[in-house]
């Protein structure tokens, strides 16, 4: 395998790098030291230089959507009042939904998918926010937080689909 070919084999293996190379943001040398790949680093700087140059271009697009938060949030048990019928998200087994909890959900309706979520559960770990649980589908996000999290959570939810990374369509 060429060096160039493993340099990309290499940053694969992490997202971030190749968001910043899209980003033009990279220091070439200190990543080159970073990848696990065999060869001087200056050849892996300039592999990595021209695969950067090659790359589409970091771009960002706002979403239309609504997002509210929703308090009393817990795990349904499918007894009482509410059952798993009235599930918000469901995933592994559990559900949560309104059953006087004490946890909030963040619902983003709209202009949604992966590629949001994903965006949403990046910026929600820089804020340090701790998900309990979290979903995409049909234009549907759900985020599960702890109670004392839900203020911070749904700011940070709001700020990260205004600024989604656009991904070009595949070739």
């Amino acid at each position: 395998m060429s060096l160039a070919a493993e340099t990309r084999r290499a940053v694969s293996r992490h997202p971030f790098l190749l968001t910043a190379l899209r980003a033009d943001v990279v220091n070439y040398t200190a990543a080159a030291r970073f990848l696990a790949v065999e060869g001087e680093p200056d050849a892996i700087a300039t592999a990595l230089r021209r695969y950067a140059d090659e790359l589409p271009s970091y771009e960002t697009e706002s979403r239309d959507v609504r997002v509210r938060m929703e308090s009393g949030i817990g795990p349904l048990e499918g007894e009482g009042e509410t059952t798993i019928d009235d599930a918000l998200v469901t995933i592994g087994g559990t559900a949560f939904g309104p059953c006087g909890g004490d946890r909030t959900a963040i619902v983003a309706t709209g202009d949604v998918e992966p590629a949001a979520l994903a965006a949403v559960l990046a910026r929600l770990s820089v804020a340090e926010v701790s998900p309990k649980a979290a979903g995409v589908a049909d234009g549907t996000i759900v985020i599960v937080v702890d109670r004392l999290e839900g203020a911070d959570a749904l700011r940070t939810v709001e700020g990260a689909l205004e600024n989604v990374v656009s991904h070009p369509p595949r070739e």
